[in-house]
């Protein structure tokens, strides 16, 4: 009865759709051809003892200092692939970073899985770029010097001859053309078929160079404006780069929206518009778009226009967000860190998520930070945006994101790849990195119990862990706090939450019988006993809760079943405490304000929009969380 109601109301509601259209969004994939072969030389790789087969991998080290796995997504993709066919799923749209720099080999890598998939279960594929594919507008010689080789040595893989200069021990440099980074043409010649480029079959396609109105569609008129050449703007004088932005109808009464949000600008205005060396690369996203694409916003109000006219459910897509994801906290971010630190140079500005907003985008998802998130922005003239962020493949906790569409309703879910077959094929090839490493008395190696891990999602987590510690902390925090927190246990932090005064050191020193450390637990064991908690269950080390700080920032609420709900009880009742504490602002310590503002950022990222799994009224713009 539900159902025939719910149909009966179609005609009369503004965006009339099929119901339940399920849409799958796999954002930074990221993918190397671990079995790819090189066209013009017979290097095949490694072999790998584990099952006789050569691979192109790089090395765990690599890995380990990056924010994406190269080499474990591989399969973590086809296990990704291989549920969402489990699942019936016929449309897939990949927001960017489909490969791991939009080299030749990679490239068509993810043309054969694509086209294998598509020909066995009838998925249809769409994919925006992202700042990883193309790195630059056009083709430019690259390579990576971090591949793995014979004897678990480090084996330098480039595009030309005299790039790059072997270290002494290092093995010669293997030079192939299929490593170069090919740019928008080498995209479009591989993967034009998914879907950059118009197929008859679609009902309607566009992208911002089309001239024609809806009602004048057809086929053949859309492939004479969907050329390459066609489809190129000027971001500065004498310089025109490739736009991919397009829009589909696949399925009656919606529109998917493709957004192609990179801008390649010019370092020098003066020079040569081939040399690929003279563009910014455009990883900062829509922030660029402001001030050298100013058509995309002209173009997606028109696009939204006609939606609305023709009655289209408008689902937009692209690489990078359109609102603020680190929860409102990233001016604590940037007085804790630093500007400039923790990616905040990414964060779009609010005019974006305004422009955006008022250009008719009620819904899009978006990728670029290997996070899952979910921003809601109003502007001022009461037009409301909801950004998801789609969490990598290549990090933790990895997922994608399944839209399905009922009436006016959008349910959105987060589908996590925690099990992934031949996650740890590549693993007795680490063995040999990491004998290596030690015979070359490298300091620092990395940690091998990473190859004890059980699951995919359990290396993911290790993944971060590691990153956490070999990148993130010596980079991005202030030296004496994260000395401070990683030798804090989590008693001397909710003692120090407790205090008066500012004298933290006395506290820290459980020796010495101090005023202010009795003080201090005596107002603790207060907070305890209100909450029905033990000051022994706080023995948990400080580089334990930075290191949970990551995962809640990366995973957002999925996090939470890895921390466990007694330890995220207590990080919130230190939280609590520190954040009540009205003794003292802390000025003149340097130490206790950040300590203050981890807490205020960490409460921000623990009190979010739901990113599970939830509802959006396409209408009312209510969000509503679903409980599992």
């Amino acid at each position: 009865m539900r159902k025939f109601f719910s149909l009966l109301l179609i005609s009369f509601i503004a965006n009339a759709q099929t119901p339940d259209v399920k849409i799958a969004f796999l954002a930074d994939v990221h993918l190397q051809d671990l079995y790819g072969r090189f066209s013009d030389n017979p290097y095949r790789g490694v072999l790998n003892p584990a099952d006789g087969k050569y691979v192109l991998l790089r090395t765990m080290d690599a890995q380990l200092h990056s924010t994406r796995i190269f080499n474990e997504n591989y399969f973590a993709f086809i296990a990704a692939l291989d549920d969402i066919a489990k699942r019936g799923i016929k449309i897939v749209a990949l927001p960017g970073d489909y490969t791991d720099d939009g080299q030749r080999i990679h490239l068509k890598g993810l043309q054969k899985i694509l086209n294998s998939y598509s020909e066995k279960y009838g998925i249809q594929f769409f994919i925006t770029t992202g700042n990883h594919d193309p790195v630059r507008p056009g083709k430019q010689d690259a390579g990576k010097d971090d591949f793995l080789g014979e004897g678990g040595k480090v084996q330098p893989i480039f595009s030309k001859e005299g790039m790059y200069t072997p270290k002494q021990g290092e093995l010669p440099v293997v030079v192939t053309t299929d490593i170069a980074q090919m740019g928008y043409s080498g995209i479009y010649i591989n993967l034009g078929n998914f879907d950059f480029l118009p197929k008859e079959q679609y009902k309607y396609w566009a992208s911002p160079f089309s001239n024609y109105a809806y009602e004048e569609y057809t086929y053949n008129l859309a492939v004479t404006q969907s050329r390459l050449d066609k489809r190129m703007y000027e971001v500065a004088k004498g310089f025109y780069v490739s736009d991919a932005s397009y829009v589909v109808e696949t399925v009656e009464g919606v529109w998917l929206l493709a957004i192609d949000g990179n801008t390649y600008i010019p370092v020098d205005e003066n020079g040569n518009p081939m040399d690929q060396k003279n563009y910014k690369g455009a990883d900062l996203g829509y922030n660029n778009v402001l001030t050298h694409k100013q058509y995309l916003f002209e173009w997606v109000a028109k696009v939204s226009a006609e939606a609305k006219k023709h009655n289209k459910t408008l689902v937009a897509f692209s690489h990078y967000p359109m609102v603020d994801f680190n929860d409102g906290a990233s001016p604590q971010i940037a007085q804790f860190m630093g500007k400039g630190k923790w990616q905040l140079n990414r964060v779009p500005v609010e005019e974006i998520a305004q422009r955006f907003a008022d250009a008719g985008i009620t819904l899009h998802f978006g990728g670029h930070m290997h996070i899952n998130d979910t921003g809601i922005y109003t502007s001022p003239k009461g037009n409301t945006l909801l950004n998801v962020q789609t969490p990598s493949l290549a990090a933790y906790i990895p997922g994608y994101k399944l839209l399905t569409l009922h009436d006016n309703t959008a349910e959105v879910e987060t589908i996590t790849i925690d099990d992934v077959p031949g996650f740890d094929t590549l693993f007795q090839l680490y063995e040999m990195e990491y004998a290596q490493l030690q015979k070359e008395g490298r300091a620092n190696i990395w940690n091998h119990d990473i190859l004890k891990t059980k699951s995919y999602h359990e290396f993911t987590d290790f993944h971060l862990k590691e990153l956490v510690r070999l990148r993130f902390i010596p980079d991005d925090w202030y030296k004496e706090f994260a000395g401070f927190l990683k030798n804090s246990t989590g008693q001397d932090l909710l003692l120090i939450a407790n205090m008066q005064g500012v004298d933290y050191k006395a506290v820290l020193d459980s020796n010495k019988d101090s005023k202010t450390r009795r003080e201090a637990l005596k107002t603790a064991k207060k907070e305890l006993k209100k909450s029905g908690m033990k000051l022994a269950d706080f023995k948990w080390s400080g580089e334990e809760l930075m290191y949970d700080f990551y995962r809640i920032r990366s995973a957002d609420e999925l996090a939470l079943a890895d921390i466990g709900q007694k330890r995220l009880a207590q990080y919130k009742l230190i939280m609590q405490c520190i954040l009540n504490n009205t003794s003292a602002d802390y000025e003149g310590d340097i130490i206790l304000q950040d300590f203050k503002l981890f807490f205020t950022i960490l409460d921000k990222f623990l009190k979010g929009d739901p990113a599970n799994h939830f509802t959006y009224d396409l209408k009312t713009s209510v969000l509503t969380d679903v409980k599992e």
